[in-house]
């Protein structure tokens, strides 16, 4: 009994753009950023120093109140990310495995699309790689999936609370050297 059954590898493409049709949208997973330490211990350190001068001026103003506070733990573990594993087929005709960090609406891509991918290599050579840019050729759409960052995860209010803390640091270093 010969059946021409045969499972088609799945390949990663080392290409930088793929044109072919969308196969499957797999079923998608979390993936953590990491937040390098060393990052994280300098906005700390900056926003602390700012944080100390906000509860002086607290204090003198009777305000009281005050949000609450991430700990370092939290921080440091980063932010999460959807991360679809996705099947195309190519003008060659090979079953190619690719990533779409983010996320995009959930009527951007339909099995059968025509799309462009623009694709990036992760640093984990074993990992396929990272969608940057669709174009979905079916309906005309350019797509770019976005992800969180370090920076998002550690939000506007205590980057620029390290903003304030850096500048009163370098404004004391600068009186320290003029005198």
């Amino acid at each position: 009994m010969d059946t021409e059954l045969r499972a088609r590898r799945v390949v990663h493409p080392t290409e930088r753009v793929v044109t072919g049709r969308l196969v499957r949208l797999m079923d998608g997973y979390a993936r953590e950023v990491r937040v390098g330490q060393p990052v994280l211990v300098a906005v700390l350190t900056a926003a602390g120093v700012a944080g100390l001068l906000l509860r002086v001026v607290r204090a003198l103003l009777s305000s009281g109140g005050g949000a609450a506070r991430r700990s370092f733990k939290e921080l440091k573990k980063g932010p999460e990310f959807l991360v679809t594993p996705v099947r195309v087929r190519d003008v060659a005709d090979r079953l190619l495995e690719v990533e779409l960090h983010g996320h995009l609406p959930q009527s951007a891509l339909h099995p059968g699309d025509h799309v462009q991918l623009t694709l990036r290599p992760q640093r984990d050579p074993d990992l396929p790689p990272r969608i940057e840019r669709i174009v979905n050729l079916t309906t005309g759409q350019l797509l770019t999936p976005r992800t969180a960052t370090v920076w998002s995860h550690l939000g506007p209010p205590l980057l620029l609370q390290a903003a304030l803390g850096a500048s009163v640091l370098l404004a004391v270093a600068a009186c320290s050297v003029v005198s």
